[in-house]
Order: C-alpha cells, then structure tokens, then sequence
C-alpha cells in the first residue's frame, strides 16, 4: 500500500543530507554505468573477433609452400616446393572423409584487368567451385566457376563487387567481356566478400584456365580445405588439428622435405586459431565482469555504511517511535525503503547514462576488433534488479539494528 507519508519523511531525510545521498548515490551509479560500459565493450571486441574469422569459414586449413632451408636425402637447402595437381589429389583423397569443401588455387598477385577504357590491376585466381563457400563469398548476380566451365578450360569469370564499381560504372557486368593480360574473359558473375574491398578487388577464373594461359602446367600455388565439424567443439579442434599435421607430414614425404623445416610447407588451421581467440576472449569478459562488479559491490557496501549512519543519527528519533506503538517491522520497512529507493534511482540513471554513452560512441568506434560495442538491454536490467536486491541486503543489518533499539536506550542516546 502506498504510503504518502514515508515517501515525505524518506525526501525529507534526504533532503537534509543532499552531499552525503549525492555521494551515495554517485558510487552506485558509477558502478552500474562501469559494468555497462565494461560489458559493451567486451560484446565489441566479441564482435569484432567473429567479424574477422566470417571472412573466411571458420574451420578452413590453408596449405601453401615456400623455400627449404635444410638439405634432406641430398637434396641441397633453397628448393621451392612446388606442389601440383597430384599432390592436391594425393591430399583429397587421403583426407576425403573427414572433409567438406576443397580447393586448390593459381595465383597471379597483380594482374591487368580492362573493360573499355577502364583498367586496373587485381588478384587474378584459378579455383574451384568449392572456394565460393570457403572464402564466404556470397554471389551478388549471376553465378561461380562451375565444374563445366573446369572441364573444358572456359575462359569465364567471377568478378568481385569492387571490380565491378571500378570498371563497369554502374554497368551491368554480366556476359560482357574483360580483358586479362589482353585476353578475353566473360563474367558469368559478382561475388560479394565479407572482407571488404581487398578481398573484393579480385577475378576468379577456372584453376583448369588459368595453368593453361598462364603456362603453369600442373602447378598451384596453395590448397585450401574445410574440416567436416563434429558436434563437440573441442572434437573439432583435436580432429582438425591431427588433419592438418598430416597433411603437412603427407605433403614434406611427397616433395622430399625435411620433417623439421619449419619454412617449406606452411599448414594454417583456422580453427586452432578460433578457439584460442574466443578462449582469449572469454578470460577478457570474465575480467570485465569481475571489474564490474567489484565496483558495484563498492557501492553496495557504501549504501550499507551510509544506513548505519543513519540509523545512528535517528537513534532517539526511533526510540521515540517504538515508544508510541511502532512495531519492528515498519522501522525495518522505513530503513529499507530509503536504502532501495536511492539504490534503485542511482542504479538506473548508471544504466541509462551508460546505454547512452554507447549508443552515442559506438557507431564511431572503427577497430578491426572492436565493433558494435552493445550490452543486452535484459542483462543490464537484471543488473539493476540484482543490485537492488543487493542494496535492500545492505540496508537490512542496520535497519534490523534499528528494530533491536529499546526504547529506553533509545532515548538516553546522545
């Protein structure tokens, strides 16, 4: 039931110490809008992590070569390791099981790409259909490489959407021709990349294609695969990590390397790398939740000191009241409702002032590993109910010292 009458007497203690409830109140809303802040934070750098890794999918294994730097079996230290469409079959079939998608690629890093009079240079790679879903690419008009356009070698391509802006000016690119290194390519179609530009300013074309053009013969220049996941995470992580160890020992004993050389066959597993980020990331939160409370528990225990105070101000203000009828329980209920109420208060205008300040920095924050810095509106409400909660906790020891007064004693209190 509302009582008119304790709401004015809590305003009206209030009102006398306006520093001291200022101050009370300021330590309980600091630690509600650091905790938000915190948390934001953390979902931030939470989203800027997953942000990176959804430029490629997740549980991808990228093999590439580079130069030996040890002798092995005779052979002299400085070979590059040249893998070849047989060693890609070699892998793909060892490994066929335990895999989703494949592909091999052969690269040209900086090709001259024209339409008309426009012309720039990009990444030039012959692939598989299968790199579509490896890379993430989202086919924003017509469609991939095909295994048609594999077996006959067709001089087809799939441009990328910064392509597109620069050399067709709003045009419609399909079925028109580009020109690479002077040769003739129709685009079949527009990929979109969650990387952005730079992985947008890049043509695929049939990896059949490109060793016939460019006079690579069988070579390819790197293998990419994706790992088939279990429904254990660290499953997952074990399997994909004993995949790609094998593949690296599959390829060193099929090009004479040295089982240690670090540098002549390079295996990268995404997943590995995965679960060490969200591991790191979830310390990083647990750190932000911890700092956060700790701050509010603080200001719990201020509210806490604060009552006491009180309770020893109003002594013989409430030996006076138990003298004229009043039972424990409404001393109890006029200690706790001040203790709730300026928690409450303090406690919201922490939350929203906090909210507010990421609503409002946030969109400017430009991080590769912070992004979208938000907190769950549900969980920063629970907060605030749980530190209420906390509050009338605190105010309960001295608002039930304050029951315990005789009278009496009350009374004689200086």
């Amino acid at each position: 039931m509302f009582d008119l009458e304790r709401w004015q007497e809590i305003f009206e203690t209030l009102r006398k110490n306006k520093l001291r409830t200022f101050l009370t109140g300021l330590s309980v809303a600091s630690g509600i809008f650091i905790l938000v802040i915190l948390l934001g934070f953390s979902k931030g750098i939470e989203n800027g992590v997953k942000s990176e890794f959804e430029q490629d999918a997740t549980n991808k294994i990228s093999v590439w070569t580079g130069v030996t730097t040890k002798g092995y079996k005779g052979l002299n230290p400085g070979r590059y390791v040249q893998m070849k469409n047989s060693t890609f079959s070699s892998i793909e079939q060892q490994y066929d099981e335990y895999l989703e998608y494949r592909s091999k690629d052969f690269m040209i890093w900086g090709g001259t790409v024209s339409y008309n009079n426009e012309t720039g240079n990009y990444r030039i790679r012959g692939t598989l259909p299968d790199n579509q879903f490896i890379e993430n690419a989202d086919i924003g008009s017509g469609r991939f490489i095909n295994e048609s356009d594999l077996d006959e070698s067709k001089k087809v391509a799939v441009i990328g959407n910064k392509m597109k802006i620069d050399l067709f000016k709003g045009e419609d690119p399909i079925n028109k021709n580009i020109q690479i290194f002077g040769m003739n390519f129709k685009v079949v179609g527009v990929f979109y990349d969650p990387g952005g530009d730079r992985e947008e300013s890049q043509v695929y074309i049939p990896v059949s294609t490109a060793q016939k053009v460019f006079n690579a013969g069988e070579n390819i220049r790197n293998m990419s695969f994706t790992v088939k996941m279990a429904d254990n995470f660290d499953e997952a992580v074990a399997m994909s990590n004993a995949i790609a160890q094998g593949m690296e020992q599959k390829i060193k004993q099929i090009h004479t390397v040295a089982p240690d050389d670090l540098s002549a066959v390079r295996v990268n597993n995404t997943l590995e790398q995965a679960e060490k980020i969200y591991s790191l990331v979830a310390t990083i939160q647990a750190v932000f939740w911890f700092v956060g409370i700790g701050t509010i528990i603080a200001g719990i225990v201020g509210v806490g000191n604060i009552m006491l105070i009180i309770v020893k101000e109003r002594t013989k203000e409430i030996g006076i009241r138990k003298a004229l009828g009043a039972l424990p329980i409404s001393i109890v209920g006029m200690i706790l409702q001040e203790a709730v109420f300026v928690t409450m208060f303090a406690g919201l205008f922490g939350l929203i002032f906090g909210l507010g300040l990421l609503e409002l920095v946030g969109p400017q924050i430009e991080s590769d590993f912070i992004k979208y810095p938000q907190v769950n509106f549900n969980i920063a409400l629970t907060t605030v109910f749980l530190l209420v909660f906390a509050g009338a906790l605190a105010g309960f020891i001295p608002a039930y010292r304050a029951a315990k007064i005789k009278p009496i004693v009350a009374l004689r209190d200086e």
